[in-house]
């Protein structure tokens, strides 16, 4: 239907008698002579109506709206001197038309297509349309370049690309599985897969040595800009690796997708930090460190104080750090209840986050008159306090000290908008994980990663003698800018090992046959060491295109209630859909009208 796109024309052409079909981006009319933007996804080309040229073309052009759907048959001419747009590729010819066909009229749009629109449910619900403006066509574009990339790195590699079960057990990921309950099999159901990890960990017992899959995965949790109750990872598994191939390994290909999608090259060999580190230093176990404002430990500014507070944690087994937030003494009343609301989620026992400021020549806080002139001194050196600075307290514990810090320097960056002209990509590596943690609501311990994550074999004495708080894992994570991009691990490949890693999270004997009995009895035939890392591949395509949603760089994505306004999913089913797969629907509408006798499912 047509002999060229619409960002194909050039000088080159003119003369040539050629076909464009697409949506109609503009229309101008300057004294009778129309002028129509066409646009197709590869860009915009200029056609104009002339009556004295085409009178018949000319006479329909009157007619056409934004988003028509036309073809344009003509002749390839150039711009008059000066007319030349030298934004565009085609800017310098445009097409004059002997004929024109109106394929499909638009009816009034909901939105401006031109204009960013703030009211994202309108963008859901008329997703089709709003995937027409060039930014949305350029970050699904970029999506597809990004993986194209990822897929030839990895063929190159030797690795096979393997789908897997989509239709599954529940499996434990952290997360609530979503249910599918099966017709052939009453009261039973598939579990929508959180990851392939029990899958592709036994294609390595397999044989099959280098696997991959961009695969789909489900978790039914709370939603946020970086998550999605589906989403994409960039799975990945090998066998005979150790944890500084699979790093190489991810490297080289973060090195080229982000060369595909942005055309700059990010080199290899990133830093890395340890987990403790990073909570240490950051606050946060995928820190940004593209700006400073580093936790700074207190212990020796404060070792003799007499400060009741701090004494009380230093004598114990707490801790007292800071943050420095440079210039930013001029923090606003609304800003400051932001970081203490922050700072109180994340586990500051009192309402108000205690802190010195420097204005005017002044020391102002609460705390000051505490302080010993030694301690201020101290103080003011340690963290380097100038004018214009505010300093922000954590006494505690240190890992809650650590993320009430993090948060709120994450949210003095933010406010700071000290990452706003940033073109920095900082790539980081965080290793060394704890393999388990306590679960604060059953007192038990759980896996950091997942049930399947290899411990420190210098750790292993640790493990068998229940200290399980320092016990490292073999576990690592990728990250850039503030965001974990993946996560990954060396693997349990020994049977007893296995077993005894589900004892210590509370899976006995029998449970671990029924829910575990496959991969368990797979590692007593020769299972190899292996190991794998999956990549948020929504995320990368959000930090490539420049966007602070995942939601801009998916076609259809849900909104933040997991629903999809455009198709009105998640529906309710009726009662011989549900009876047919041996479901009964306890949920009451308290809309609905009462049912009357007999009506009850």
């Amino acid at each position: 239907m047509r002999t060229h796109h619409c960002n194909e024309l050039r000088e080159s052409h003119i003369g040539q008698t050629v076909t464009l079909i697409g949506w109609v981006n503009t229309v101008r009319d300057q004294g009778g002579v129309i002028f129509v933007d066409l646009r197709d996804r590869e860009g915009v080309t200029q056609i104009v109506f002339r009556s004295e040229e085409n009178s018949d073309a000319a006479k329909a052009s009157h007619k056409l709206r934004d988003e028509d759907v036309i073809q344009v048959t003509g002749q390839v001419v150039k711009r008059l001197e000066g007319s030349e747009n030298t934004k565009i590729g085609t800017g310098s010819i445009e097409v004059v038309p002997s004929e024109l066909t109106i394929v499909n009229k638009a009816d009034v749009l909901p939105f401006q297509l031109d204009k960013e629109l703030s009211n994202e449910d309108i963008r859901m619900k008329y997703r089709y349309l709003d995937l027409r403006r060039p930014r949305m066509n350029r970050n699904i574009r970029l999506r597809s370049v990004i993986t194209s990339a990822a897929r030839r790195y990895l063929d190159e590699a030797g690795f096979y690309e393997i789908e897997t079960p989509i239709l599954s057990n529940p499996t434990p990921e952290g997360a609530r599985d979503f249910l599918v309950p099966s017709r052939l099999n009453p009261g039973r159901f598939y579990a929508l897969p959180q990851a392939p990890q029990q899958y592709k960990q036994l294609m390595m017992v397999a044989g099959l040595e280098k696997y991959y899959q961009i695969a789909r995965c489900f978790r039914d949790e709370d939603l946020r800009a970086d998550r999605q109750p589906e989403f994409t990872q960039i799975d990945i598994e090998a066998s005979f690796i150790g944890q500084n191939d699979i790093i190489n390994l991810v490297e080289g290909l973060l090195r080229s997708m982000f060369q595909a999608g942005l055309g700059i090259d990010v080199g290899t060999g990133f830093p890395r930090m340890t987990y403790r580190e990073a909570m240490d230093i950051y606050g946060s176990d995928k820190p940004d460190t593209r700006y400073g404002m580093k936790i700074t430990d207190l212990r020796t500014v404060f070792a003799n104080t007499e400060f009741k507070l701090f004494r009380g944690m230093l004598d114990g087994t707490g801790v007292v750090r800071a943050i420095n937030a440079k210039g930013f003494a001029g923090i606003t009343t609304g800003q400051m209840n932001r970081l203490n609301e922050i700072a109180i989620q994340a586990g500051l026992p009192v309402k108000t986050l205690a802190f010195v400021k420097c204005e005017n020549g002044e020391y102002k806080s609460p705390l000051w008159k505490f302080f010993t002139d030694a301690e201020k001194e101290a103080l003011i050196a340690c963290l380097h306090i100038e004018e214009g600075d505010i300093v922000f307290f954590g006494a505690g514990e240190v890992d809650t000290v650590s993320t009430i810090l993090g948060r709120v320097r994450t949210e003095i960056a933010a406010m700071m908008e000290l990452t706003k002209d940033s073109t920095a990509f900082n790539f980081l590596w965080v290793v060394d994980f704890p393999l388990l943690a306590r679960d604060e609501e059953t007192g038990g311990w759980g896996a950091v990663h997942h049930p399947f994550t290899r411990p420190n074999s210098e750790d292993l004495p640790q493990l068998e003698a229940g200290d399980y708080a320092n016990v490292r894992a073999v576990a690592y994570d990728v990250v850039l800018n503030g965001y974990e991009l993946g996560g990954g691990s060396i693997r349990i490949h020994e049977k007893d090992l296995q077993a005894k890693m589900f004892e210590v999270l509370g899976v006995g004997p029998e449970e671990q046959a029924i829910k575990f009995g496959h991969i368990l009895d797979a590692f007593r035939f020769g299972a190899p060491p292996h190991g794998g890392l999956a990549l948020g591949l929504d995320r990368i395509a959000m930090l490539v295109a420049g966007e602070d949603s995942i939601r801009e760089v998916i076609a259809f994505p849900k909104n933040n209630k997991g629903a999809d306004l455009m198709s009105h999913s998640p529906c309710q089913v009726d009662f011989k859909q549900l009876r047919e797969v041996y479901v009964q629907s306890t949920w009451k509408d308290p809309k609905a009208t009462p049912a009357s006798p007999g009506q009850e499912g």
